[in-house]
């Protein structure tokens, strides 16, 4: 299937291009809480809703991985983007990581918040049956918001993700989309890369947490560093959204000019 030019919110007229990739729950309102605190005179940002969701909710695809990457180099090459920067969060980690296997010599820098390992995930089988039944379970949803947030946050707030989730998602892309990101497995394709990495996790994140990443990202990546959010879990965009700005912010334009610069540092 040809590659699609995926529709997306623009924020920002700076030098620094960079695309935001959502995850397995939203559509790219997951960023609409940082919107606001976004340095638009250093940064272009590029939020793009993936097959299935938002927009293009009722697009037809396969929803994988390695679609989602052919379609967002096609929207860098509609905005004449030809280096630019990532940044996923969760199950969009791994896409920005798909993007980078095809297309190494693009990237700047990439960010993955709270992201899938190119690996891929692996579960218990009641934990898989959980995420797997996802898509006509809500109460699995809310389950899994829930256990991934370190069973902190309000009733209502559980419910209106689960309610966005719902309404931003195609039944059959967002069970087809959980196959992808959860059991791929690309890490020989990008293991070394030199790029300046970092990933940002939440201290309430019982999975994809500092340990997952020091496993994982942290030990492919020789140029990566991270940062852990004391008060966040999986949804750092929603939870603690001026600290996500911060952390994501302070290592992009960390860049110089010409995006040639060195390595970014270790594990803190």
């Amino acid at each position: 299937m040809a590659p699609l030019v995926l529709p997306h919110t623009r924020v920002g007229e700076g030098p620094h291009h960079v695309i935001a990739v959502h995850g397995w729950f939203s559509d790219r309102g997951a960023y609409a809480g940082v919107l606001g605190a976004l340095d638009r005179e250093s940064f272009s940002y590029a939020l793009p809703d993936l097959r299935g969701y938002g927009e293009v909710r009722d697009a037809q695809g396969e929803f994988t991985t390695a679609e989602a990457a052919e379609d967002l180099l096609a929207l860098a090459d509609s905005l004449r983007w030809d280096r630019f920067s990532l940044v996923g969060h969760s199950m969009g980690g791994k896409v920005a990581q798909r993007v980078l296997s095809l297309a190494p010599g693009r990237v700047r820098r990439m960010v993955g918040v709270s992201p899938v390992p190119a690996s891929g995930v692996q579960f218990t089988e009641e934990s898989r049956a959980l995420f797997a039944q996802a898509d006509e379970r809500r109460e699995n949803r809310r389950a899994i918001i829930d256990f991934t947030t370190g069973n902190r946050h309000p009733d209502a707030w559980l419910d209106a993700m689960v309610r966005t989730s719902e309404e931003v998602s195609d039944q059959k892309a967002f069970r087809t989309w959980f196959s992808s990101w959860a059991d791929e497995d690309f890490q020989e394709r990008v293991e070394g890369a030199e790029l300046p990495v970092r990933v940002v996790v939440g201290a309430h994140d019982p999975e994809l947490n500092a340990d997952a990443m020091r496993a994982t990202w942290l030990a492919w990546y020789p140029n990566a560093d991270m940062v852990e959010l004391a008060a966040a879990g999986h949804y750092p965009a929603d939870e603690t959204p001026l600290e996500l700005v911060r952390a994501v912010e302070d290592f992009l334009r960390a860049d110089g000019a010409d995006g040639a610069d060195g390595a970014v540092g270790t594990d803190g």
